[in-house]
Order: structure tokens, then C-alpha cells, then sequence
């Protein structure tokens, strides 16, 4: 595994950000605490909640499902044998007797456009103090979190539910898996965890105890397996970690392909704005696809100075997106992120008038190709009381 060192910087300077408050270790540093505990359905972790609920990424919709995301819906009832097609689970969505809620007001985050029903399994992360929620990816596309309407992504769930929940889940209550080591090798090697995962998939499985080579092949053949756990580590830290959360601090970002939004301690509900398609690079024959807003509850890892503001330590992917990219990214690092929380902060916001970084895999609007790239957006200045 190769190392890295800090994107667009000599050599001497570099050193001094990979050893310094913005290197790795002290990145990484914030998530002391945090470890993969467990693997969980969501009924068995909130059994409150109605299995006629599902739950998506972002602020809750007001109007009509982006086409991923009724998509994913209409998967999710058929993993769960509550529709028999796709019609039927179309039915169930326009009759109302299927509702979706926001997953982060439920302690979950999942990605993209992937919906979580009853069934699915969960990693649980966090501490003793409070814990937070993400479900298991299945794979590369198709997938559900890409929006596709391919029934293989029902068998494909259903195998990685399998591994979690029988295998993985019994090795993790035995000997959970700290993240702060994970995500310091990941930054390392030049993850930013978010854009570029691999680094930290690789950690992620090398840390679990006593994992049969046979078992790891699946997730070890998906380098994205690793975001959701990434994803609820950032959460539990975003909801406080192991302290009690201060009010005024950011509690949750995500978008749901059409607004985005910020969660904020001692605030009531959602702060939205449109959702700004992410821009970056394509996959062949997908350049002309019209992108989706920019959707998925990966947000949460951005919002806690990982991604797009650890784009200072992922010089391949900086490379990959030189001409979208804004600014230094570690000034913009410095200009948005609090010093003590290593958590992106209203006030500094406020104070410098940049905006963070979300990266984000860019879906397309119409649900047809699943994922079109990878790429980043750069929320409306409105949403933090900035003017436009």
C-alpha cells in the first residue's frame, strides 16, 4: 500500500500536514471511541418502528419519489416479500400504506439512494454512551443505494444480509473493530474516505478478528463495503460521540436527490436548500445522462472533516477532479472545520464564507443507468445563512 502525502504541496510541507493537525493521525484521531460493534436487522434495532416504514437519505420528501429512490422503494418491498413485483410495490407506495421517513431522525444513515426496510442488516457503531446505524452495501452495480431497478440486486441483499448477520456479527460482538485505526491508515494511503475507499476497506477487514478468508472474498470484491461503517462512525460523532452534544453544533447533513439539508443540535427538524447535482468525472457513454441532486446521507463523513475535507490528503483524487475543484483544499479545510470537534462548524462557515465539500457518486435523474460517476457538490451558500 503505497502512501501519501498532501495534495499540490513540496515535499517539506507536505511532511509537516501528514505529521500536523490536518495529517491523518489527528484526523483520525476524532473517532477515538468509535468501533464497529455489531450487525443488527433494523427491527431488531428499532423495533418501534412500523415495517410499513421505510427509510431514505436526507429531509423528508414533499412531493413526488426521485425515480432512485422509487426504485429502491419498490426493491425493498420485494426484499421484504410485501410486494410480489414491481408493480404491486408501486402500488404500495402510491397508496400510501408504505411511507418513507428520514434515517438520520431514526440514528441511521444510508447511502445514496438506497432505502432501509425491516430486514436489512445494519452495523452498529459506536461506544457504550450511543451508537449509530448504517446498512450493509451488497456490491458494485447494480445495487440498490445506485437506484437500480435490477431484481439481482434482491439476491445480491439478501447474500450480504447472509454474511453480516451470520458471520460478521458473531465476530464483531466478540471482538469489535476500533475505526480510528482503520481510518488513519486509510488517510495514510490517500483515502479521503469517502471519494476513495479502498485503503480503508482493506483496514477494515484486516481488523476483523478471525475472518475466514472465504467469508472476506465478498466484501473485499466491493472497496464501497467499508462507507457505511464509515458513515455511521461519522454519525455517532456528529450525534456527540462519547460527550453530550452542544447546541448550535451541526447534528446531520444529507440530501435526498432534491433538497439538502442540515440537522442541528437544539433545533427542530431540517434546514433545506435545493440539492445541487455533484459534478466530477463519468464512466464511458454516461457523460451526456442528466445527474440526480445530490442525494445519500454519506454527507455525515464530509460534515466530520473526512471526504471532501480530507481532499488535502487524497493527491489521486484531487488529480481526478482538477478541473471541478475550488480553491486549496486545505485552506478550505481550515476555513470551515472547528479546531477542537474536527467537525465542520456553522460559526467558522459563517465567518470565512466557504461552504464544505460533500463527495458524492452522481446518480442519474431518470433511474435508468444507476451510477453515472464520482464527483462532489458544493451546497447553496443559503443553507448556512450565507447570502447567495
Amino acid at each position: 500500500m503505497s502512501g501519501a502525502s498532501a495534495a499540490g504541496l513540496p515535499p517539506a510541507a507536505a511532511a509537516a500536514v501528514m505529521d500536523g493537525p490536518h495529517g491523518p493521525a489527528a484526523l483520525a484521531a476524532r473517532f477515538a471511541g468509535a468501533a464497529w460493534l455489531d450487525v443488527v436487522t433494523r427491527r431488531e434495532a428499532l423495533p418501534a418502528l412500523d415495517d410499513a416504514v421505510l427509510l431514505h437519505a436526507g429531509p423528508a420528501f414533499e412531493g413526488a419519489l426521485p425515480a432512485p429512490v422509487r426504485n429502491a422503494a419498490i426493491q425493498a418491498l420485494r426484499f421484504e416479500r410485501l410486494a410480489a413485483d414491481d408493480a404491486e410495490g408501486a402500488s404500495l407506495l402510491a397508496s400510501g400504506r408504505v411511507r418513507l421517513q428520514p434515517a438520520q431522525d431514526h440514528g441511521v444513515a444510508t447511502p445514496l439512494a438506497q432505502v432501509v426496510s425491516a430486514s436489512m442488516p445494519l452495523a452498529r457503531v459506536g461506544s457504550a454512551r450511543r451508537t449509530f446505524l448504517a446498512p450493509l452495501v451488497e456490491g458494485t452495480p447494480p445495487a440498490l443505494r445506485f437506484g437500480s431497478a435490477d431484481p439481482a440486486c434482491i439476491g445480491r441483499m439478501a447474500a450480504i444480509a447472509a454474511l453480516g448477520l451470520q458471520v460478521l456479527a458473531p465476530l464483531l460482538r466478540a471482538r469489535p473493530v476500533a475505526l480510528a485505526a482503520v481510518i488513519e491508515r486509510a488517510l495514510a494511503a490517500g483515502d479521503e474516505c469517502h471519494g476513495r475507499t479502498a485503503a480503508a476497506n482493506e483496514a477494515l477487514l484486516a481488523a476483523i478478528d478471525g475472518l475466514a478468508a472465504a467469508d472476506a472474498a465478498l466484501p473485499a470484491s466491493n472497496p464501497n463495503f467499508v462507507l457505511p461503517v464509515l458513515m455511521a462512525a461519522a454519525g455517532w460523532l456528529l450525534a456527540g460521540g462519547d460527550a453530550d452534544p452542544l447546541p448550535g453544533r451541526i447534528a446531520g447533513a444529507g440530501g435526498n436527490g432534491i433538497d439538502f439539508g442540515l440537522r442541528v443540535h437544539g433545533r427542530q427538524g431540517w434546514t433545506c436548500v435545493p440539492a445541487r447535482p455533484p459534478v466530477g468525472g463519468r464512466l464511458p457513454g454516461r457523460e451526456a445522462a442528466m445527474p440526480l441532486g445530490a442525494i445519500g446521507d454519506s454527507a455525515v463523513i464530509d460534515f466530520c472533516g473526512l471526504g471532501g475535507q480530507a481532499m488535502h490528503l487524497a493527491p489521486a483524487l484531487a488529480t481526478e477532479w482538477a478541473q471541478w475543484l475550488q480553491g486549496d483544499p486545505l485552506a478550505r479545510r481550515k476555513a470551515v472545520v472547528d479546531t477542537g470537534s474536527g467537525c465542520v462548524d456553522i460559526v467558522r462557515v459563517l465567518a470565512s464564507g466557504a461552504v464544505p465539500q460533500v463527495n458524492l457518486a452522481i446518480l442519474d435523474l431518470d433511474g435508468a443507468c444507476g451510477l453515472l460517476g464520482r464527483g462532489f457538490s458544493l451546497p447553496d451558500r443559503a443553507l448556512f445563512g450565507l447570502d447567495g
